[in-house]
């Protein structure tokens, strides 16, 4: 195979891994507006818009990099800072932020003093997902830019954008040059444009985040006792001698709950070894309508998992009736269909996942009404087919391992006991 093939096969498989069904125009596209031009170079606004529906940049945040076109420097920044100086030692009294020619750019943190702040700032490179929070998914700072061109004909774009949020998974492709953002002044009475803008777009990949799942999903039901338990080592079984038992004097010590400058988890002992379990249990059966209950335990001492989303594909969630301590939108990937819908905390309540231990889990219900023409509790039916958490899709259990029905020696006994249960959570809810 020429090398040419190989690269348009690597091209594809990259592409394809970064596509995702659920949220198909998901993206994050960087905005680079020059506002100004100065003696050696230009001021410009750089925005991060999160446009995935789903996904979001938890703690500790985004972090920005590219390669310069020339040797330009940034002679300052507001919002933001670089996380290297770089070698400045050519120039004498005016000394430049960064003169790195690959600077790699993060957000600064709540609470700096009011001359260091810039619009949609400083909040620790949190960005929430477009689905959750449109007015919190955007991120943005700005640059002064030396030695570099002063007109659009002299200007050049920065090549090789990475970001990292706060961990690998996108990709960044070439900036483009497109038409110049138009923006309102203050009182909203005149527009202004910028003096040029170009866009990056950048995808998210799970292939490229994790060689394993994050996450895995098992189930219960009413009408059966077994459990279906997550696969074994669902998220791969690596970390398997560095686990901890859940009784261990370790979870005691002072500091277990900080987190590692390389992310590095410290997991509960499981068979499974994930950092997060979705458990979905059928809960009861009525007439007209079905209840579930949906438990997300944290099972990572390191991490608080901030404005988390559980994302779940089921058919008959095109009826949910109502949800009972998360919130909940509908997602409609295409015109044609309504079965998948996203979950995530209610602010100020419990939208923060603890670590693992005794808080690190949240529950929830749903009532959903019944569609007769569809609706089964065979062949498991009643379960989702697709579940993902903070965007990455979950391991489910293997089809033939989920809970069934008894068979017909039973089902009179079934039908019984079950009515009871229904009679008696009616009473208890009034």
């Amino acid at each position: 195979m020429r090398f040419a093939d190989l690269a348009f096969c690597l091209a594809l498989l990259s592409y394809a891994a970064a596509y995702d069904p659920l949220d198909p125009n998901g993206n994050i596209t960087i905005k680079w507006d020059i506002m100004s031009w100065t003696a050696d170079g230009y001021v410009a606004a750089v925005t991060l818009n999160n446009f995935q529906m789903y996904r979001h940049i938890m703690s500790p945040g985004w972090t920005l990099g590219w390669t310069w076109a020339k040797k330009e420097v940034i002679w300052s920044i507001v919002g933001a800072q670089a996380t290297e100086q770089g070698d400045c030692s050519k120039f004498k009294g005016n000394i430049p932020h960064c003169c790195k020619r690959s600077p790699a750019v993060v957000d600064l943190l709540p609470g700096v003093p009011y001359n260091q702040q810039f619009t949609n700032c400083c909040k620790g490179g949190v960005v929430a997902a477009w689905g959750q929070d449109p007015a919190a998914a955007v991120s943005a700072f700005q640059v002064s830019v030396g030695l570099a061109g002063t007109s659009n004909k002299t200007v050049k774009l920065p090549k090789n954008f990475t970001l990292q949020g706060p961990g690998p998974g996108y990709t960044c492709g070439r900036a483009k040059v497109v038409p110049s953002t138009t923006f309102l002044t203050p009182d909203r009475r005149r527009k202004t444009q910028a003096l040029m803008t170009w866009n990056v777009t950048c995808t998210y990949s799970q292939f490229l985040a994790r060689k394993n799942p994050n996450c895995c999903v098992s189930f219960s039901s009413f009408y059966n006792q077994t459990i279906t338990p997550c696969p074994s080592c669902a998220c791969g079984c690596q970390k398997k001698n560095n686990c901890v038992k859940s009784d261990s004097k370790i979870v005691q010590m002072k500091g277990i709950n900080t987190p590692r400058k390389d992310n590095s988890p410290l997991l509960q002992c499981t068979h499974h070894m994930c950092p997060i379990r979705v458990h979905w249990h059928v809960k009861v059966n009525y007439k007209d309508y079905w209840r579930v209950k949906i438990a997300i335990t944290n099972f990572n001492y390191r991490i608080n998992y901030t404005l988390w989303s559980l994302v779940v594909q089921h058919p008959n969630l095109n009826n949910v009736t109502q949800v009972f301590s998360f919130d909940y939108k509908p997602l409609v990937p295409y015109e044609s269909t309504n079965d998948t819908g996203m979950f995530y905390g209610m602010k100020y309540y419990n939208d923060l996942l603890m670590e693992a231990g005794p808080f690190g889990n949240l529950q929830s219900e749903l009532l959903l009404q019944k569609d007769k023409n569809t609706f089964t509790f065979k062949q498991g039916w009643a379960f989702p087919r697709k579940v993902y958490f903070n965007g990455d899709e979950c391991m489910l259990p293997p089809p033939d391992t989920y809970p069934f029905l008894p068979s017909s020696a039973h089902r009179h006994r079934f039908a019984v006991s079950s009515l009871i249960i229904s009679l008696l959570l009616l009473i208890s809810i009034g």
